[in-house]
Parts: structure tokens; sequence; C-alpha cells
């Protein structure tokens, strides 16, 4: 198992940042922090009340890498990866390898910013990223950022449907050393919630039954990232936002301190 593993953020492709902007900004009231420009893409973070944050992915310089615009072309606009932060990424890669995952893109060579990814063909249906980072480095945001219509919201959860629970508590539990907080069932299923310290929150999502919506929506992957949970303050009643044209990723808004 690995120590001192973070989730550290969930990463969704766009086609323009700004396109992310009306929903992750407007209306659930993320905080810029930091964004920049390199070969392939193109990321920018926006933080939430409770510390999480969501990172948005634009292709960039795409006749250098075109692995982001192949992903969206492939796959539509949508969540891209979850990153786990860990405080010595060698240390990480050799329990990796030693629980039967192969990494894939490991790379040493910025020394601020070290990362490898887990594919999702290894993994439970989606790219995990592994990042050592010695900083977490601010910047100014665009001069066309949006202002937030309310006050920030909670990003309580990630909730990451998977074909069955044992294969995601393999890599999340028994690796990166999630801790179980809560678990349920209902119309979408059987579901554990899992904890690392600080914020971040998953939660792997088993489907009910083969005729369920949540299977429909895994259309035969072993996983793939189902909705994010937000608490805000405005919010009365429990509502979803469906995917969307923009961002490809399903929303759904609690009443503060309520769960699903």
């Amino acid at each position: 198992m690995i120590t001192g593993a973070q989730l550290d953020h969930v990463a969704i492709a766009v086609e323009q940042w700004a396109d992310a902007w009306p929903r992750f900004v407007t209306e659930l009231g993320g905080r810029w922090m930091q964004g920049g420009r390199g070969p392939g893409f193109a990321p920018s973070q926006y933080e939430y009340a409770n510390g999480m944050r969501v990172e948005l992915l634009e292709p960039n310089d795409i006749h250098v890498d075109d692995f982001l615009r192949r992903f969206i072309d492939r796959n539509g606009v949508g969540p891209h990866h979850l990153t786990f932060k860990v405080p010595d990424l060698r240390a990480a890669l050799a329990d990796v390898e030693a629980a039967g995952y192969r990494p894939v893109g490991v790379n040493f060579s910025d020394p601020e910013w070290f990362e490898a990814f887990i594919h999702p063909k290894d993994g439970p249906g989606v790219v995990v990223q592994l990042a050592q980072a010695s900083t977490d480095w601010v910047s100014r945001p665009p001069r066309t950022f949006p202002e937030a219509n309310a006050a920030a919201a909670s990003l309580a959860h990630v909730a990451h449907a998977v074909a069955a629970l044992a294969d995601g508590r393999r890599l999340f539990v028994d690796v990166l050393g999630g801790d179980e907080i809560a678990r349920g069932e209902d119309e979408d299923g059987r579901w554990v919630e899992l904890g690392w310290k600080g914020p971040g929150r998953l939660r792997l999502l088993e489907p009910a039954s083969p005729a369920s919506p949540v299977d429909d929506w895994l259309a035969g992957r072993p996983g793939r990232v189902h909705h994010l949970a937000f608490t805000a303050p405005a919010v009365v009643e429990p509502r979803e936002l469906p995917p969307d044209a923009a961002t490809g990723t399903r929303i759904r808004l609690l009443p503060p301190r309520e769960r699903e």
C-alpha cells in the first residue's frame, strides 16, 4: 500500500476552458487557482469551498502531442483522470508494480512535478495519475474569467461507476490506501465511499442490475466516472444536472451536510 496518497483533483477534458466556466465557476463558484499551456494540453484548476479541485484540460499544440485531442474525438468531452498526490513517487511506483499494475508515462524530468499514470484498461476504467509535487503554484486568471454567481460549493465526492466493487477496491483501497468511510445501497446500486487525508472522497458505485441506468452508463466498460456531487448553501432539495455538451459531466447538487 502506498503511504500518504491523497486524492487531489478530478480532471475534465473540454474543447475550451471557457466552455465549462458557466457550470464550474458561475454556478458552482470555483475559484481560479492556476493555468498554463504545454504540449498537447492546457490545464487550469479551480478550488471549491472544502479545498477540493476540478481541473479543466483543453487541447493545445496538438501537432506536438495529440493525446487529449484523440481522447475527445473518441469519447467526447468529459472526465479524463483522477490525480493522487504522493510524497515519494519512486516508492509509490514500487508499490504499484508489486500489486500487478503497469505504470505508463513515468516522467521525472521536471524537478517540481514527477508523474506517472495507470491506464484505464489496467485499472478500473479511469486514468489514474500519480504525482509528486514540490510546490503548489498559482497564476493569474485570464481577463475573460467570469465572476461566480453564488458562494463556492464544496466538491463532496467523485462517484465512479465500476462493473464490480472488488475491482475498484483493489486499486483505490489496497494500493492507494483509501479508507472506507460510508457504504449504502440505493436505486443506482451498491456503493462504498472512500476517503484520504484531506477533503478528497471517491464513491465507488456498482450497478443495481444489468438493466439499471448505471449499467447503461458503463456500456460494457470496467468503470466510468458517473457524477460529481457538490454541496452548496443555496441548494434546498437535491437535484441533478445531466451531462452537457460543454463538459460531458453529470453534476448532483445537494443541500449542505446532506449525504446521497
